[in-house]
């Protein structure tokens, strides 16, 4: 059964679009089954839809050579300057197409010569590479869209839950709510904290496979980070993920890394770039305006999936059990103000004698600032005082794990 992600309609109306789509995010986060999915519906009322996978060694070699080689394996569109109204647009969607050597070159060659006969729609595993090739000379060419791993709300779709969405956007709504299936919704929360969102995970109902599966992931996508980018010290990338997972919520001091790793700084700031361009982890920046006692330098280290954090650290206690609760909380949030703002929107607020706001929406709309608490008992507002008292034109909101986010 094929099941619509959030971002699924953003994408669908893009495809009517002039410029190239682009789906990019984590490996194995579904970017593939949409693609598809895509296809076969535009495929059912044209016979000009192609879909191709740049795995494909016949056709890689054959684009690397000339970008026109495509059209061995797609239809020719017809003359952009021939004024025929009766022109049809022909739509390629590429699988993988990081893989070609020169990404960029072969996509601005192709808009500029058949312009609005041609759509491509394509995915690539890793911002890495496409924050690499696809440079200033496709600006106004392309959007990039990220599909993260699945969100809470969409883990319960997947697992057919529908009835407990509606228990939590009651729970949402209501602070006191009350439904018999409250403690089944929140035991399905809890499992979402520590096994993530990786689609292959959800499906699986057994436990010891669950970890089993990450394991692999884990494994299996730091190699081929490892390998893609050019990262010469396995060891010290595998200890710095290790690390980072320890200290997930919490400042990153770059100089205290390096010396506890054993590797310069210059190699602690390459492997955080391919850590976040491979859509690992996120690195906010802190919120600064106006007081000199603001943090303005560290940032704070986010994953934008909790099994993976979890299995970096070999930590699959239930949640009832653990030390982290606040930080897998946390951590949580963060994923879903990812998926509702800008990540260059986001922020944290924090000063040198450790008043802290979690997350501060620094958007041209909405001014937001969230404070993140596992639960109401001994909630110290102190922090929120000062920045409001700084920052005025801010709404402030405090969170508790009983609500889960309410969308404001």
């Amino acid at each position: 059964m094929f099941i619509n992600r959030k971002i699924q309609s953003s994408i669908q109306n893009h495809l009517d679009k002039k410029e190239y789509t682009i789906i990019t995010g984590a490996r194995q986060t579904g970017k593939t089954t949409m693609i598809s999915q895509f296809f076969k519906e535009l495929k059912e009322n044209s016979d000009r839809v192609f879909f191709l996978s740049f795995e494909n060694s016949d056709i890689l070699r054959d684009i690397n050579k000339s970008p026109e080689n495509i059209f061995k394996y797609a239809l020719r569109p017809e003359n952009p300057l021939a004024k025929n109204e009766a022109n049809e647009r022909v739509v390629i969607f590429i699988d993988e197409i990081q893989y070609a050597a020169h990404p960029s070159n072969f996509l601005k060659y192709l808009f500029d010569k058949y312009l609005d006969n041609l759509k491509i729609v394509a995915t690539g595993s890793s911002a890495f590479y496409l924050d690499s090739s696809f440079k200033d000379s496709l600006a106004g060419r392309k959007r990039i869209f990220v599909l993260q791993t699945l969100s809470f709300e969409e883990f319960l779709l997947f697992l057919n839950r529908e009835d407990l969405l509606l228990v939590l956007d009651n729970l949402r709504k209501q602070s006191d709510y009350i439904s018999a299936q409250q403690n089944e919704m929140l035991e399905m929360f809890n499992q979402y904290l520590i096994y993530g969102g990786y689609p292959a995970v959800v499906l699986e109902k057994d436990i010891n496979e669950k970890r089993a599966y990450l394991r692999e992931l884990k494994n299996s996508f730091l190699k081929r980070e490892i390998d893609e980018s050019g990262v010469e010290n396995s060891d010290a990338f595998y200890k710095l993920a290790a690390l980072l997972s320890g200290q997930a919520c919490n400042l990153v001091n770059r100089n205290e890394l390096a010396n506890t790793i054993g590797i310069d700084n210059k190699t602690i700031e390459r492997y955080l770039f391919v850590l976040q361009k491979c859509f690992h982890i996120e690195l906010l920046k802190p919120f600064s305006g106006n007081l000199r006692k603001e943090l303005t330098k560290m940032p704070m280290v986010y994953f934008y999936d909790l099994g993976m954090r979890n299995v970096l650290i070999n930590r699959f206690f239930p949640f009832e059990q653990r030390e982290d609760k606040g930080q897998l909380l946390e951590n949580y949030v963060f994923k879903r103000l990812s998926e509702k703002y800008p990540i260059d929107d986001l922020k944290f607020w924090r000063t040198t004698d450790n008043k802290e706001i979690d997350f501060v929406v620094n958007g041209a709309v909405e001014r937001l600032a969230y404070e993140v608490k596992f639960s109401c008992k001994k909630q110290n507002n102190t922090a929120s005082k000062v920045f409001l008292q700084n920052y005025s034109n801010y709404l402030s909101y405090s969170m508790t794990y009983l609500t889960l986010f309410p969308d404001h």
